[in-house]
């Protein structure tokens, strides 16, 4: 074997070790190939038009086929009264669970941990925040984007103390995600990725 063959026959199996080398890496998620958005702003309902947006029906298809449970989004406007929820614009998805529970609670607390977990960077909230989160609403709790998820108790303005107020007004009973409406088009990263991978 010649000089050239034998160093043109080590430079193939270096390309090969490297070729499949690469190809066992797991691979990123679609999203992340794509630049991360910021916190979002707060952006509030000012129009009747509750037909659910495609984020919102992506956003609330992916929590139950992840999560388990059940989901809605949409929800009427009375004739003559304010637009007061992001349900009444298709943009907003309340995931269902009990707080009452220790299986509820627990299942809760494996959504936000999901929606709210950095990535390998070290970035925070990483999937919140491609998904367009506004904020997040549960068991008497609130996670906005303008203040980076952090906690802050809630209290619903339809309530004048937590005793007087509802389970269904604390989201006792259900974990509430409001969306900006760029998101709720289906317009940000995680959507974007998802259509590319169909």
């Amino acid at each position: 074997m010649s000089r050239t063959s034998h160093a043109l026959g080590r430079l193939c199996a270096a390309l090969l070790t490297a070729l499949l080398a690469t190809a066992l890496l797991p691979l990123a998620p679609a999203s992340a190939r794509l630049p991360l958005e910021d916190f979002a702003d707060y952006q509030p309902a000012s129009r009747c038009a509750p037909a659910a947006k495609p984020g919102a029906r992506e956003l609330s298809r992916w929590l139950v086929k992840r999560h388990g449970s059940h989901a809605s989004i949409s929800r009427g406007c009375r004739r003559g009264s304010a637009v007061s929820s992001e349900h009444q614009e298709g943009r907003a998805i309340d995931w269902f669970a009990d707080a009452g529970t220790k299986r509820g609670r627990a299942a809760a607390r494996r959504v936000l941990d999901d929606l709210f977990a950095p990535d390998a960077d070290g970035n925070p909230a990483v999937k919140a925040r491609r998904m367009g989160v506004m904020y997040v609403i549960w068991n008497d709790r609130m996670y906005s984007a303008w203040r980076q998820f952090e906690p802050e108790p809630y209290l619903s303005s339809s309530c004048r103390n937590r005793r007087s107020c509802s389970k269904t007004l604390r989201h006792r009973d259900h974990v509430h995600v409001s969306l900006t409406r760029r998101a709720a088009r289906g317009k940000t990263s995680w959507y974007v990725a998802r259509d590319r991978r169909r």
